[in-house]
C-alpha cells in the first residue's frame, strides 16, 4: 500500500512542483526502512510517469496559441533556435543536461522535460537519463537524511 501511495504522490509532484516528493519519500522510508528500495523505485517511476506529460507537452507546445504568438517574436524564436542548435548533433550534451537536471533540479527538471520535448530529444534518451538522475537524487536524499539523523 505504501508503495502505491508513494508512486501516486510522486506522479502528483511531477505535475505540481509544489508537492515535495523528497519529503514524502524520507518520511515514508523512515516509517518502513525495510522497503527503502521499493519506495525509491516507486518514487522514480512515478516521477518519470508525470514528466512524460511535460515532455509530451513540449512536443506539442507550438500548437498552443499563446506559445505560437510568443515564438513569432524574434527574441523568443532566436532563443529556441539557439537551444535547438546546441542539442542537434550533440547527444552527449543533451543527455548530460537532462541527467544533471534530473539529479540536481538545476535547471528545474520540469523545464528541461518540456525543452526535451520541444527539441524532439529521442524519448529513450529522455527516459534513461531521467530514471537514472531521479533515482540517484532520491537515493541521495534518503541516505543523506538517514545518515544525518543517525549522526545526531
Amino acid at each position: 500500500m505504501l508503495f502505491w501511495s508513494v508512486m501516486g504522490a510522486s506522479i502528483a509532484s511531477a505535475l505540481l512542483p509544489l508537492i515535495n516528493i523528497e519529503a514524502i519519500l524520507v518520511v515514508s522510508v523512515s516509517q518502513a526502512p525495510d522497503q527503502m528500495w521499493a519506495l525509491l523505485v516507486a518514487a522514480t517511476i512515478g516521477q518519470m510517469l508525470g514528466k512524460i506529460l511535460w515532455y509530451w507537452g513540449g512536443m506539442n507546445v507550438e500548437r498552443a496559441p499563446w506559445v505560437h504568438r510568443q515564438l513569432e517574436k524574434p527574441k523568443a524564436r532566436a532563443s529556441l533556435d539557439k537551444w535547438h542548435e546546441r542539442a542537434e548533433g550533440r547527444p552527449w550534451f543533451t543527455a548530460g543536461l537532462l541527467f544533471v537536471s534530473a539529479a540536481t533540479g538545476i535547471p528545474p527538471y520540469a523545464v528541461t522535460a518540456v525543452l526535451a520535448g520541444t527539441l524532439r530529444v529521442p524519448f529513450w534518451i529522455f527516459m534513461l537519463t531521467g530514471l537514472a538522475g531521479r533515482g540517484l537524487r532520491f537515493w541521495a536524499v534518503v541516505t543523506g537524511t538517514s545518515s544525518l539523523v543517525h549522526f545526531f
